[in-house]
């Protein structure tokens, strides 16, 4: 686990610099071996972890959910609860295990979450998203951050987006990334969540206006650089990229050191995937399985050459017993094969 005191960790200005650029925390996909290959793409984006509950950290003891690689850095931990006082324990855990910034859900429409009293059914509690933020400040000496949509259910955005806003401000919150869609608690599956309530990228630019000092992240439906960068030279502080980011990772990645932060040269899935290597022997020799990882790499090569081919050699060779790196290597080989053919004709 990386520890507090590591070189590596990141102060609060490059955090914040990180955040023009992030790839938003995702339920089974942002887990600490999808970090590590991003990392390896990208070496300025701020990575989210999943969310993590604080009653599982505080009551559960389950702190083994804090671990991570110290080069994952900048890299944000997001917690989701609705006490205060249990909200802060976790914090402080979060912050002794590592971590930059605290980030605090909610956003997230699934029938456990909203069970929990957490995720954003919170939108109906700016109060106690209030109180929890204040909490968490007080905890730790690292940012505290909130992750939200416009409004849920029959909430008018316009009125509940700014309120909420001026809230989590006053408790001391500086930056917060909105997913700029409403969240339908009854009727629609988090899935439908993600697609069916309409964008409405107009209301968050006019939440930068109404709030000029708030870093604030659009999130939501961006799918390219461009995109990214269109709404940078548009006023926002930071884009926060989803589903994009881990099902074409190169595409919002390998350029993104270059084009958005403005430093370095592109990386490529390829480098990465030799970069991986060392990283999946030792996973390995620790007990893990070869799939662990590599679910995680099945789109490195989306829309290239062999793409297909790539993914099913994972998809299918890396659950068998006895799998190991070498089956990536033989895979990679057959894609840069393809591009030497490609580059011939």
């Amino acid at each position: 686990m990386a520890e507090q005191e590591n070189p590596i960790k990141k102060g609060k200005s490059d955090v914040v610099r990180a955040a023009r650029l992030s790839v938003a925390p995702m339920m089974d996909w942002t887990d600490r071996h999808c970090r590590y290959l991003h990392r390896l793409l990208s070496r300025h984006a701020l990575l989210y972890t999943e969310m993590v509950t604080a009653p599982a950290l505080v009551r559960g003891g389950a702190v083994h959910l804090l671990e991570h690689d110290v080069s994952e850095h900048p890299v944000a931990l997001q917690l989701g609860g609705s006490d205060p006082v249990e909200l802060a324990q976790a914090a402080r855990l979060g912050a002794d295990a590592g971590y930059d910034e605290i980030n605090l859900n909610c956003g997230c429409p699934s029938d456990r979450v909203q069970s929990g009293t957490f995720g954003a059914v919170l939108m109906k509690d700016p109060a106690r998203v209030a109180d929890c933020v204040a909490a968490m400040r007080a905890a730790v000496d690292i940012d505290v951050t909130v992750k939200c949509r416009i409004g849920v259910d029959d909430q008018d955005p316009e009125e509940v987006l700014p309120d909420f806003l001026a809230r989590i401000v006053a408790a001391g919150c500086t930056r917060v990334s909105i997913h700029a869609r409403m969240a339908w608690l009854q009727g629609l599956s988090p899935k439908e969540n993600r697609d069916i309530p309409p964008l409405n990228y107009p209301l968050v630019h006019r939440m930068k206006a109404y709030f000029p000092n708030l870093h604030i992240s659009v999130n939501g439906g961006i799918g390219s650089l461009d995109q990214a960068e269109a709404f940078l030279k548009g006023g926002l502080d930071g884009v926060m990229v989803g589903r994009a980011a881990y099902h074409n990772p190169a595409d919002i990645l390998c350029g993104a050191d270059r084009r958005i932060f403005g430093t370095g040269t592109d990386a490529t899935p390829e480098q990465a995937v030799r970069d991986m290597l060392p990283y999946i022997e030792a996973h390995l020799s620790a007990g893990g399985r070869l799939h662990q990882i590599t679910r995680h790499m099945l789109g490195l090569f989306a829309g290239r050459p062999g793409a297909r081919g790539w993914r099913r050699a994972l998809s299918e060779g890396a659950v068998k017993p006895g799998a190991g790196p070498e089956l990536v290597q033989t895979a990679l080989e057959e894609i840069e094969a393809l591009a030497q053919q490609a580059q011939a004709v």
